[in-house]
């Protein structure tokens, strides 16, 4: 099984390679539209801002190329912002693939900080992306804006207030935590995502 993981103007693309590598996966890092149309699984992950990013992605026809995959893919933090209708971030407009906007979090209370950073949990599992975790299990987040609730919210996190921490749309998966340092529950994750038929 090929797992082509696409390399773009946004960070954190090593870090997933070697989470993938920890558990026996066979991955490459690309950014050449055939290659990743022909690899049997697509990781879209990401760290940085939404604007340079999708000029990127515009700018080399990925756009194009990813709304079009029919095999599994699966979008990580920034990945599942891009994967949305338009991010607050920029005033993005995105991929769409997921029928929801990203929305900047809005603390009221001084001592709710933004970005979110460290552990939360997440509920309310609608996706085989979450088998075989525990209830409310804990996965490492870094992040100032969110999916808004929505009819493919996947999983749920409260922060702020609730929103969504994982999305899924027929063969496209995407969740805004890291599972590449979410410790043996990213694993699992990523281990679910890589069986998906």
């Amino acid at each position: 099984m090929s797992i082509a993981i696409i390399k773009y103007n946004a960070g954190n693309v090593q870090s997933v390679l070697y989470a993938l590598q920890r558990i026996g996966a066979n991955a490459f890092v690309t950014d050449d539209p055939a290659q990743i149309a022909e690899a049997d699984k697509v990781i879209f992950p990401g760290v940085g801002h939404a604007t340079p990013a999708m000029q990127y992605l515009v700018e080399r026809g990925l756009d194009k190329v990813i709304v079009g995959l029919k095999q599994p893919v699966l979008g990580v933090c920034l990945g599942q912002q891009l994967m949305c209708n338009h991010s607050e971030e920029g005033d993005t407009t995105c991929l769409g693939i997921f029928n929801t906007e990203v929305k900047l979090f809005v603390s009221a209370k001084p001592e709710v900080k933004v970005p979110q950073m460290g552990w939360n949990n997440i509920y309310d599992y609608q996706s085989v992306l979450f088998d075989g975790l525990d209830k409310n299990a804990f996965v490492y987040f870094v992040h100032s804006y969110y999916a808004a609730l929505c009819k493919e919210t996947a999983v749920t996190t409260d922060y702020i207030l609730p929103y969504s921490s994982a999305l899924q749309k027929d063969n496209f998966y995407a969740v805004q935590f890291h599972p590449e340092k979410s410790g043996t529950v990213g694993e699992t994750i990523l281990k679910n995502f890589i069986n998906i038929k």
